[in-house]
């Protein structure tokens, strides 16, 4: 139940209080005075999207904020699944800056807008002129059966299942696309692969190869050479180790007398200690060359095959060709992955699709289990509203699986007696519309359990002892709930526990909205000019006194 309502700086409005009744509010006032001003606040509240444009002024910041007793609402569940704060009073704050920024509080913690909605659904209940045009939609004439059916926890099971046979339904659509374009390339990717794995490739091959080849193809020069070399070094009274030798041994036996002819000493031997190991290095290199030409020929085979490789695929390293048969071999094993997904993906999308036709059945079944009843219970509401013929029809038929089940509906209406019923707007007037939604209202006010109803002119096109009637079925609603009605009307207005005024005030700058609540004088004033006009007349001024001691 609102407790209370709080709104600054928004559109004509520059600060409002208000605290309702726990039962019947009434507002009233001139036409453009604001009263639906104040239903903008408070879609805010609920979740609505805003911008800079409802400021009143610009330089400062619109802020909205609403005080909700819901000890009895149970919502504990809803406030632990944002991680937010429940006790029985819920205060919910929204702000919007000049610079368009919007942000939204409950119990002072920040929440996104989508929590917002999903708290107002169990707050609120709306009802404007917007809503007569909906009642032609086929989700909203579903939402007023499964409301009437009860059908809320069926149909949010059946909407969890439905939204994960989508989400299967894409990802197997996506990997199907996925596996068309890897099979198209499968052939060749394999072909290419094969091909590449067939070679054995190995990294560093090509140089090793080449280096290989050249040693055979010029290894009497290579041999010739390094035996030279190496008989220079030692196969002579005048090699070169021997000789460094006999000189190293001058050296060292000197360098005890300077620290400079030791480290010439030192060094002497260390290159004496180097060409010994070019000697043994020489010698196992000359013992390795050999001119064996029956190598030469696999190895120019096996170069061809690498050099052939390379300029096919349009590369220089070897390394190269092995990370491309590396990638092509992870493409074959994803199309083979990719194919074993989408078998398995096929089968869970059958089962899903069977889960959600066994889930929307149910849904079905209560809808169309309840469905005359309803029409029954709106039937009996309209005769007590003085339209004793009308009828309303609520057509269901199967449909493919939606969002909102697996029917699809038509809610058929005719207000006179003899004509057949017809689509809502082609055989419904203004205050015939009015009558049907405040009597499906009527029914479904205790289904869904709103604490705090709004009606906006739901009694657009009434009036006389229809109007009594019409204000006599809110007032029984308003013993179960707080109901808030904007209305025209004066038999209405008198029926409510608390009225009051909405009017523009000219005084300053620029004309802003106020709302003021009506003492009981100032009431009998308010409904005696909705009687008779700004002046009334005495008989205006009786008669909105009879009205209000007559409820």
């Amino acid at each position: 139940m609102l407790q209370q309502l709080s709104i600054k700086n928004y559109s004509l409005i520059e600060d409002l209080e208000l605290s309702p009744s726990s039962n019947f509010n009434i507002i009233t006032g001139e036409t453009g005075a604001g009263k639906s001003i104040m239903l903008g606040a408070v879609g805010l509240l609920l979740g609505n999207r805003a911008d800079t444009k409802v400021l009143l002024n610009a330089a400062g910041k619109c802020v909205i904020e609403g005080v909700f007793q819901i000890g009895t609402y149970k919502l504990e569940s809803l406030f632990e699944s944002h991680d937010l704060d429940h006790s029985a009073q819920c205060i919910i704050r929204r702000e919007i800056s000049n610079t368009g920024k919007s942000r939204a509080f409950v119990n002072d913690t920040p929440v996104t807008l989508d929590v917002l909605k999903q708290l107002g659904d169990y707050l609120m209940d709306v009802h404007s002129q917007h809503d007569t045009l909906l009642l032609g939609s086929m989700a909203y004439q579903l939402s007023i059966v499964d409301a009437f059916a009860s059908n809320q926890e069926a149909l949010k099971k059946y909407q969890q299942t439905f939204r994960k046979y989508k989400d299967a339904q894409q990802q197997l659509a996506s990997k199907k696309e996925a596996l068309k374009e890897l099979q198209t390339q499968s052939d060749y990717n394999q072909f290419i692969y094969s091909e590449l794995n067939d070679a054995n490739l190995t990294e560093g091959e090509l140089e090793e190869k080449e280096t290989a080849l050249k040693k055979i193809e010029h290894a009497e020069d290579i041999k010739q050479k390094l035996e030279a070399t190496l008989s220079a070094l030692n196969n002579s009274e005048q090699s070169v180790l021997s000789v460094l030798q006999n000189y190293n041994k001058q050296i060292q036996s000197i360098k005890q007398w300077s620290p400079a002819y030791e480290a010439l000493a030192d060094r002497m031997q260390s290159v004496y200690i180097e060409l010994k190991d070019i000697e043994a290095e020489l010698d196992a290199e000359s013992a390795l060359v050999e001119y064996n030409p029956h190598l030469i020929a696999p190895l120019e085979d096996r170069l061809n095959k690498l050099n052939t490789l390379l300029k096919k695929h349009r590369v220089q390293e070897v390394s190269e060709l092995i990370a491309l048969q590396n990638s092509l071999e992870s493409k074959v094993l994803s199309t083979d992955q990719l194919s074993e997904e989408v078998e398995k993906l096929g089968k869970e999308l059958t089962l899903l699709h069977n889960e959600v036709l066994k889930e929307g059945s149910t849904v079905s079944a209560n809808r169309r289990s309840s469905a005359p009843k309803l029409e029954a219970a709106v039937k009996n509401l309209l005769k007590e509203l003085s339209m004793p013929d009308a009828v309303m029809q609520i057509q269901l038929n199967p449909d493919e699986p939606s969002m909102q089940g697996l029917d699809k509906i038509n809610i058929l209406f005719s207000a006179n007696k003899g004509v057949a019923p017809g689509e809502l707007k082609q055989v419904a007037s203004g205050g015939e519309f009015s009558r049907l939604m405040l009597a499906i209202k009527y029914v479904l006010a205790d289904k869904v359990a709103l604490p705090t109803i709004i009606f906006d002119e739901i009694d657009t096109g009434i009036s006389g002892e229809v109007s009594i009637k019409m204000g006599k079925m809110i007032r029984e609603m308003s013993a179960r709930h707080q109901v808030m009605v904007i209305t025209h009307l004066p038999q209405i207005a008198g029926m409510g526990d608390k009225h009051y005024f909405v009017y523009k005030d000219a005084s300053g700058q620029r004309s802003i909205s106020r709302m003021k609540e009506l003492k009981e004088s100032e009431r009998i004033s308010e409904i005696a000019k909705m009687i008779g006009g700004e002046n009334p007349t005495a008989t205006a001024l009786k008669n909105a006194k009879e009205m209000l001691m007559s409820n």
